[in-house]
């Protein structure tokens, strides 16, 4: 969540912001503002009410020493009981929807990106020269297909639309991907982490995609647990709530991590024509980077992140580009994001195969994640940043469209041949 104070000293400032996201939070704003005001005023209140509870209570001793009727007092301290628990109750109501309102709202956008939605996106550097060919390209279905490399039907049969399973060399490839990777964030220092893959309602909360949108993950029941439990989107969610509600030594930060994931989605609607394989589908493969830091070191550290996820793509031979989203093309989340995209020939276009974001520290606020500044012995917020490095699910398309041959066979790039035994060319058998 956002700081109040910051709603506070500038509540049209924090409106503005919310139009260039393109979100209508005026009203919002406003009643928090309200419910701010009273809830100071109730706990205003019940500070008084409890002061002279406790100065009236002191008397009844020296009244009774005295012999002086202490029945008033008693009535007294029964209105001043009543009282105060019918405030608390008042106050607790008005936590509640502040409390809710607050989580409503989403990051605030960082003043240098442009007003409105992905057509004001920004392409900030391309990398190489687009892949041209001298024959008529294959979709990479039908290249995946040939190859014996995906089954899409028996995914299907497994697990329904929006599913599919690597076999043979197309599972080694997948895997190859992964270990790339993984070699690249381990020679940057960055610690591996294995994460559960299914987590608490809290996660979703303190990564800002709950409640908003509670519904686009896959909930799990448990007999034995009414609390809600889902199926991990993205490692990023968990990886935020690694330290939710706890105060980091100064020194500890940066702290960088990197874990691999199944990620698992719900997508709405039907998907564009060209958009038919592993583009878009309900469970995919990726690596995730994510680092805590200071406030001071965020702009640098998402500088670093951002370079790290072109040297990905740079190491595997791709054309690229990097684009600077418009404030309302970024997450809710998010107060900025860079896009690393790549071309799929099929698509005629650029595709998204790395999101770099920073959140600032809203995610810290709504976890609770702190650390001691030395200099003062205060707590402050961490800035926490994330970036996809890399998934596999159109990194893999791109590839093995980019890479193929006249003869439908697929040159494997050369810093994945090393997990694959020397394999330089994948042809059909």
């Amino acid at each position: 969540m956002i700081d109040i104070k910051r709603i506070k000293d500038n509540p049209e400032a924090v409106k503005a912001g919310y139009r260039a996201k393109e979100v209508d939070c005026d009203e919002a704003v406003d009643r928090i503002l309200e419910l701010d005001a009273a809830r100071r005023a109730a706990i205003a209140e019940t500070e008084a009410m409890k002061a002279e509870q406790n100065k009236v209570s002191k008397q009844i001793p020296q009244l009774k020493k005295a012999g002086e009727d202490v029945a008033p007092i008693f009535a007294r301290m029964g209105e001043l009981k009543s009282a105060i628990a019918a405030n608390d109750e008042k106050l607790g109501t008005i936590e509640a929807e502040y409390r809710t309102l607050m989580l409503s709202l989403p990051n605030l956008p960082d003043p240098d990106l442009t007003p409105g939605g992905k057509e004001n996106n920004e392409p900030l550097r391309y990398y190489g020269d687009p892949h041209q060919f001298d024959f008529e390209p294959k979709h990479h279905v039908d290249l995946c297909t040939d190859l014996g490399l995906i089954d899409y039907e028996r995914g299907v049969k497994l697990a329904g639309s929006g599913f599919w399973l690597y076999k043979g060399m197309g599972a080694r490839l997948e895997w190859a991907l992964l270990n790339y990777f993984m070699d690249c964030h381990l020679a940057d220092g960055y610690e591996m982490v294995m994460l559960p893959h299914m987590l608490e309602y809290k996660c979703g909360e303190t990564a800002g995609q709950f409640p908003k949108f509670a519904d686009e993950v896959y909930k799990i029941e448990n007999p034995t647990d009414d609390r809600m439990h889902f199926m991990l989107p993205t490692a990023e969610t968990a990886l935020a709530s690694l330290y939710r509600d706890e105060i980091l030594p100064e020194s500890m930060l940066p702290r960088k991590f990197f874990a691999y994931t199944p990620c698992f989605r719900r997508e709405a609607g039907s998907h564009r024509a060209d958009e038919r394989g592993m583009v878009r589908g309900h469970q995919f493969n990726k690596i995730e980077m994510f680092q805590y830091t200071l406030p001071e070191k965020s702009d640098e550290a998402f500088e670093e992140l951002v370079t790290k996820a072109e040297n990905l793509v740079k190491g595997l031979g791709f054309h690229f580009r990097t684009v600077k989203l418009a404030a309302g093309d970024c997450s809710a989340s998010m107060a900025r994001t860079y896009d690393i995209e790549i071309q799929i020939p099929s698509m005629n276009g650029y595709k998204e195969v790395s999101s770099v974001s920073n959140a600032r520290d809203y995610q810290a606020r709504r976890g609770n994640i702190r650390f001691r500044r030395e200099a003062t012995g205060k707590p402050e917020f961490v800035h926490t940043l994330n970036g996809s490095g890399l998934a596999t699910s159109r990194i893999f398309p791109a590839m093995v469209e980019q890479n193929q041959r006249a003869d439908g066979s697929i040159v494997v790039p050369e810093v994945l041949r090393k997990y694959l035994g020397g394999i330089e060319v994948i042809e059909k058998k």
